[in-house]
C-alpha cells in the first residue's frame, strides 16, 4: 500500500433529494408494494430520512475548506443530480444502477446502498465515505484517519447498548451492534478464537475505508453482504454493516484502531437543538467532524428547526465551493 505522503484519497457521498416529485412517486410505489411492514425499522420511511436540507452543498464547502487536497468526489444517488451542481472533472454522479443489480432496485435503505460503493469504477484504494449530513470540521490530516495498514475509527458519545437480542423498537445502530456480536462470535467459533464484543455504537463520522478490504470481505463473507442487500427500506433485523460490522471486523483483525476525535452530533428533533447549533458555531475549526441529523421526521420542509440548521451551515461555510453554479442562490 502507498505511504500516506503520496496517498490519493477519493470522497464518496450518498445523497437523495426527497423533495423530487418523480422520486417521491417511486418511493410511494415501493412502500405500497411491500407485502408486510412489520419488519420496517423505526423511522425507516419518514421525511427526515430523505429530505434535502442543502446538507450536501455545505458538506462540499466544508470539504473544500478543510481538505482541499482531496481526490475525486463521487455522489451516489438514484437518478438525480443536485440542481446547483456545476460540471467538474473532479466530481461524478454515480447512479444506483451503476452499482446495484437491477432486480434489487429500487432500494431506499442507505445500509443496503453503502455495501456497494467500493465497486465504483476507478475509486482510490483509500477513500472517505460520508453521508451528506456529515461534515469535516477542522483541517484534515490523513495521519489521523489512516495508518499504513488500516484506518482509525471512533465511538459515539451515546450510552452503551444493552446486551440482548435485536429489538423492533431499537435504532438501526443499536441493532447493528447486536447483530455484529452474533456474526463475529460465530466467525470466532469457526476459527476457535476468542471474541470480546464492546456494546457501543460508532460515531456518525467520515468513514476512512480501504477498497481492497471491502472486496475481500464481500467475497469471503458473501452471506452477510447478501443479508443487507435484500431490503427496500431499512428493516430492524437487517441493519447496516458498513457502519458497524465492517469496522468491528477491522478492529478484530488489526486493520483498525480506536481514536479519540473532537466531534459533535446534532439532532434537529431534540428540544435543545438551538443550543447544539450554537455550540457547533463556537467550536468550528476545532472539531474534527460533526453530523447534523434530520430527526424532525415528518415535519414540513419549512419547519423552523430545519431553517435554523441551514442558516447555521450558511454562517459557517458562506463561500460557495467550486462545484456550485455561481448564479444559483440557496433555497
Amino acid at each position: 500500500m502507498k505511504s500516506l505522503k503520496n496517498t490519493h484519497v477519493d470522497i464518496v457521498y450518498l445523497w437523495v433529494d426527497g423533495n423530487d416529485p418523480k422520486w417521491r412517486k417511486k418511493r410511494q410505489r415501493a412502500a405500497q408494494s411491500l407485502k408486510s411492514t412489520t419488519d420496517l425499522a423505526l423511522f425507516s420511511n419518514v421525511e427526515g430520512r430523505f429530505r434535502d436540507n442543502e446538507e450536501l452543498r455545505f458538506s462540499l464547502r466544508a470539504l473544500e475548506k478543510f481538505f482541499p487536497s482531496h481526490g475525486h468526489i463521487y455522489i451516489v444517488t438514484d437518478s438525480q443530480t443536485p440542481s446547483w451542481l456545476a460540471q467538474s472533472n473532479e466530481i461524478s454522479i454515480i447512479d444506483h444502477r451503476d452499482l446495484i443489480p437491477t432486480d434489487l432496485l429500487p432500494t431506499f435503505d442507505s445500509g443496503n446502498i453503502e455495501s456497494y460503493i467500493h465497486r465504483i469504477e476507478n475509486l482510490s484504494e483509500r477513500y472517505f465515505y460520508l453521508n451528506d449530513d456529515v461534515f469535516f470540521g477542522a483541517p484534515v490530516d490523513l495521519k489521523n484517519w489512516f495508518w499504513n495498514d488500516g484506518v482509525y475509527v471512533a465511538w459515539s458519545d451515546e450510552s452503551e447498548v444493552s446486551d440482548e437480542p435485536l429489538r423492533m423498537d431499537a435504532t438501526s445502530l443499536e441493532n447493528a451492534c447486536r447483530l455484529s456480536n452474533i456474526w463475529l462470535s460465530q466467525l470466532a467459533d469457526q476459527t476457535q478464537s476468542n471474541y470480546s464484543h464492546i456494546f457501543r455504537t460508532f460515531a456518525h463520522a467520515p468513514r476512512p475505508m480501504i477498497r481492497s478490504v471491502m472486496y475481500m470481505l464481500e467475497k469471503e463473507l458473501a452471506d452477510i453482504f447478501e443479508t443487507v442487500r435484500t431490503t427496500t427500506f431499512r428493516t430492524w433485523d437487517k441493519p447496516t454493516i458498513v457502519a458497524d460490522f465492517v469496522l468491528r471486523w477491522k478492529l478484530e483483525h488489526g486493520l483498525a484502531k480506536m481514536r479519540d476525535y473532537a466531534h459533535l452530533y446534532i439532532s434537529t428533533g431534540e428540544k435543545d437543538y438551538s443550543v447544539q447549533l450554537t455550540h457547533l458555531s463556537r467550536h468550528i475549526g476545532r472539531v474534527d467532524f460533526f453530523c447534523i441529523n434530520d430527526t424532525t421526521d415528518n415535519a414540513p420542509a419549512n419547519d423552523p428547526r430545519l431553517k435554523a440548521a441551514r442558516q447555521t451551515l450558511e454562517q459557517l461555510f458562506p463561500i460557495p465551493s467550486n462545484f456550485e453554479f455561481a448564479s444559483l442562490t440557496l433555497k
